[in-house]
């Protein structure tokens, strides 16, 4: 066994040879990562997984790398938890998955994959109490549903209601479209296939989260402005040769969930739903709910890939990630509530512990930013469009552009190649976009619009 304290990822990040790496999203110093796994706050401390390959910046012999921290702010980076087993069902990679106490017992459910292109189980695995160290034995608790409409299963996530737990998966069917299916978990070791739960033919789902997959399902109870709760259904939405480009990215249902008197099973009415992220480098997020009843609460973290450039914004190449020995980087942790019947999104508000000196209060016009900041700009009478822009003359990019209303507000993140934006009763926007050695971030600002900024610092 490793013990846990290991240096912070967050203190090597400061000093990493590559200017695009980011400084304040935890991640380790070489590797590929991708879809955040396992979230989970047990004694005290919050633990966040990913797919990781520690070997490569490529996606290839996926592990489960392993980040945590106690105040969402100080990371400390320990071993890889999960790592495919030689013979077992998970040989050609540990994907996506949760971790959940089992009476007492921190445990993974995680899609294994035997064979490269083959069908996906739910495997099972038992940690130690500080989740450090895992015991993989290759139990699985579900295989792929003997139902020939259905043809891709992948991603488990567990969820309580009305004191029972279930399970459910993302799916593919025959026929093309996108499924849930649900499972009743009343053993962790052998879960109960309940059927197809919901298909994208709903009238509100094929608005709004229309796929061929739908991968990564989340479902958690989050506070709404109206009083009281609603439940939020998310998936990210795959479709054939996305090859992690994501057209279609992620989206949700907003809902209500209710027990069926005949089956006693659950039912998810979804009523309106919309995008969870206006990024084109935002996928596979996972949500942790941290509370349920009166005061439900809920974290999100998502994937931001790198890319060949995307919307106008210069990309990298392979050749360059491959140079650079890394590739991924996760968002900050998201807060998510419903507000006037759409999912709002904010950071959470611990990040704020990473505000620095501040170099800009309440500044108009071309604002001048660092490349590790954050940025506060409130809208007034006569606000228009905020651009940010990396670079000038005819080299410069235009990493996000959006508008600015009376009375609203937006919170800029910029570190090094990730930029994230938060808008007042709305959900983000994650991009990258890479400076080139001497250029500059400039925020523009309509009339009437203010900023302040501030360096990005790593707390003592």
């Amino acid at each position: 066994m490793t013990d846990l304290a290991l240096s912070s990822s967050l203190s090597m990040a400061a000093t990493h040879p590559d200017p695009a790496f980011p400084r304040f999203h935890p991640r380790p110093a070489q590797g590929w990562i991708n879809d955040p796994n396992g979230i989970s706050y047990i004694n005290g401390r919050y633990h966040v997984f990913f797919q990781y390959n520690p070997l490569s910046a490529r996606h290839s012999q996926i592990n489960w790398g392993h980040v945590s921290s106690t105040d969402l702010v100080r990371w400390e980076e320990h071993p890889v938890a999960l790592s495919p087993q030689a013979g077992g069902p998970d040989s050609a990679g540990c994907w996506t998955g949760v971790v959940t106490d089992d009476d007492g017992v921190p445990t993974a459910c995680y899609s294994g994959i035997k064979d490269h292109g083959g069908h996906s189980q739910v495997v099972i695995a038992r940690g130690s109490a500080d989740l450090v160290s895992w015991e993989q034995d290759g139990h699985v608790a579900a295989s792929m549903p003997s139902d020939p409409l259905v043809t891709a299963v992948r991603d488990p996530f567990i969820f309580w209601f009305g004191g029972a737990r279930y399970a459910m998966q993302g799916a593919g069917l025959s026929d093309g479209r996108a499924a849930l299916l649900l499972y009743t978990v009343s053993d962790m070791d052998a879960w109960e296939y309940q059927g197809i739960w919901l298909t994208s033919d709903h009238p509100v789902a094929a608005a709004h989260t229309p796929a061929e997959i739908w991968e990564c399902p989340q479902l958690v109870e989050v506070p709404s402005s109206s009083g009281g709760s609603s439940w939020v259904m998310m998936f990210s939405l795959w479709l054939s040769g996305d090859d992690h480009e994501h057209a279609n990215g992620v989206g949700h249902l907003i809902g209500s969930l209710s027990l069926d008197p005949q089956t006693g099973l659950p039912v998810f009415a979804p009523s309106s739903g919309g995008k969870s992220d206006f990024g084109r480098d935002f996928y596979a997020p996972q949500i942790v709910q941290l509370a349920h009843g009166s005061s439900p609460a809920a974290l999100l973290w998502g994937w931001a890939n790198e890319g060949p450039g995307r919307d106008g914004r210069r990309g990298r190449t392979q050749k360059e990630v491959d140079d650079a020995g890394w590739s991924g980087v996760l968002t900050h942790p998201r807060v998510l509530s419903v507000v006037g019947g759409a999912l709002a999104v904010s950071p959470a508000p611990e990040v704020e512990a990473y505000r620095g000196t501040a170099v800009v209060t309440g500044a108009a016009g071309p604002v001048a930013v660092p490349e590790f900041a954050e940025v506060l700009v409130r809208g007034a009478a006569g606000a228009g469009s905020v651009e940010l822009v990396l670079g000038s003359g005819a080299a410069a990019q235009v990493v996000y552009s959006g508008s600015l209303t009376l009375d609203e507000e937006l919170r800029i993140f910029i570190d090094a190649s990730l930029v994230e934006v938060y808008r007042t009763g709305s959900v983000a926007t994650t991009v990258r976009a890479y400076p080139a050695p001497g250029e500059e971030w400039q925020l523009t600002l309509p009339d009437g619009a203010t900023a302040d900024v501030w360096v990005l610092t790593l707390p003592e």
